[in-house]
This record gives C-alpha cells, sequence and structure tokens, in this order.
C-alpha cells in the first residue's frame, strides 16, 4: 500500500509544480507578452496570469520610462570644429510585443541608434547654432530617434544635450569675438551720446544768440561751479562793457 501511494504522490507533485510555475504576476508598470509553441499569442495586462504548463512562455517587458545619460562623442561639426558632446534620452516602451519580437536587446539599440543620431544632428550644425539654438539641435535629434526607433516599439519623451566641449583654441576666439563685439556697442553708443549732446548744445547755442545777457549767465554759473572747491586759482576774461557798467554804480550812488 506504501507504494502506490508514493508513486500517486509523484504525479501530484509534479503537477503541483508545474501549475506554480504557471502561475505569474504583473506588475502596474509591467506587461507579459505571452508565446505559445513559440508563436505570439496575447500581452497580459497588471495582475496574476496563467500558463499552459510547457506550453507557453511569457517574456516580461518594463512600461516605465528610462533616463539614460550618453557617454562622450567626438565628432565635427558642419564647420568643421571638433566638439565632445552628450546627451539625455529619456524614452519607453509603447508596444510590449513589438519590443519583444522585432528587436533582440532594445536598450542596448537605442543607445546605439541615439549614439548614432547625435553624431548626425552634431555633423548638420554649425558652432554657433549648437551654442546659442540648441533647442533646434535637440528637435532635430528627436526627430531622427522617433523615426528609428517607433518600429520597434519605442517612443521617446525628451532628447537634450547635455555638455558640450569645444577646443581650448576655440574658447579664446569666441572670447575675443565676444569682446569685440561688446566694445563695438560701447563706441556706438559713446558716439550716438556725444550726437546727442552735440544737437543740444546747437540747440542751447541758437537760444543763447538769441539773448546776449544769457552768455554771461552762463559764464558766471561756470565760474561758481568752479570755485566751490577753493583750491585753484581762476582768470576769468569779462567784457569791457561788464567792466563800464561796474565803474558806473559808484558814481551813480554819489
Amino acid at each position: 500500500m506504501l507504494i502506490p501511494s508514493l508513486l500517486l504522490l509523484v504525479p501530484l507533485g509534479i503537477a503541483l509544480l508545474l501549475a506554480l510555475q504557471s502561475f505569474g504576476i504583473n506588475q502596474e508598470y509591467e506587461r507579459g507578452v505571452v508565446f505559445r509553441l513559440g508563436r505570439l499569442q496575447a500581452t497580459k495586462g497588471p495582475g496574476w496570469f496563467w500558463l499552459i504548463p510547457i506550453v507557453e512562455r511569457v517574456v516580461k517587458v518594463d512600461l516605465r520610462t528610462i533616463t539614460y545619460a550618453l557617454d562622450t562623442q567626438e565628432t565635427v561639426t558642419r564647420d568643421g570644429v571638433a566638439v565632445r558632446v552628450n546627451a539625455v534620452l529619456w524614452f519607453r516602451a509603447f508596444d510590449p510585443a513589438g519590443v519583444v519580437t522585432t528587436v533582440t536587446n532594445w536598450h542596448s539599440a537605442i543607445v546605439q541608434a541615439a549614439e548614432t543620431a547625435l553624431r548626425d544632428a552634431i555633423g548638420q550644425s554649425d558652432l554657433d547654432q549648437m551654442l546659442k539654438d540648441r533647442t533646434t539641435i535637440n528637435q532635430r535629434l528627436y526627430e531622427i530617434l522617433t523615426r528609428t526607433c517607433n518600429r520597434w516599439g519605442v517612443e521617446f519623451d525628451a532628447v537634450e544635450i547635455k555638455d558640450l566641449d569645444i577646443p581650448p583654441q576655440m574658447q579664446r576666439a569666441i572670447a575675443r569675438e565676444a569682446e569685440a563685439i561688446r566694445e563695438k556697442r560701447a563706441r556706438i553708443i559713446k558716439a550716438e551720446g556725444e550726437q546727442e549732446a552735440a544737437r543740444k548744445l546747437s540747440e542751447a547755442a541758437v537760444i543763447i544768440a538769441e539773448a546776449p545777457g544769457a552768455l554771461e549767465l552762463r559764464r558766471l554759473q561756470t565760474l561758481t561751479e568752479i570755485g566751490v572747491e577753493h583750491n585753484s586759482t581762476i582768470i576769468a576774461m569779462f567784457p569791457t562793457e561788464i567792466l563800464e557798467a561796474f565803474r558806473k554804480v559808484p558814481a551813480a550812488a554819489g
């Protein structure tokens, strides 16, 4: 009686083991791609699921957004400047079945495609554009990766160039260019100020010419401003008319 019981327990144990192996659970962010005898059957959503033992198998795919920093790439811009640049990728799988059936290692494939697209985008851009308008380059890089990776069941949330290193001699050239531009602006502003001052002086001269006494008042005002510090000797020349006026004052008083 013991031997038949043991013989009965062995199949039951095997059946229980197979039943446990055929039971699975997907997290909310996971999907299970089910294959039956090597053929694609369905995609299982979050929660528990059952598989036919031995006949079916499942491949799980994570649907969360993946952040990946590309290694620094050395390439040449369209105007022949060697640069070192890296970027950050945000991508995720939106078609689990496509990710499993169209590409062997989709993470590695995305990285390789991104490095190639980054070199391509930099090669089509000038150095000035990379320094002043990275948004356009990021958009171009995003479009290249989207066309390449959508057929794999992967979509990109964003692609951003992170760092840009240029040769030291080019940095010095850019600094000299910026200094020259600022000096040009300073000279233009100074010339415009002198032009405005000359225009105002011309208007003042017209007004003073209409009233001769205004010139003498202006002269006296200037002397007052100079004499505030009391540390200099001032020699001023006055018209003879003013001296005559001063001589007549005592005579009139007498």
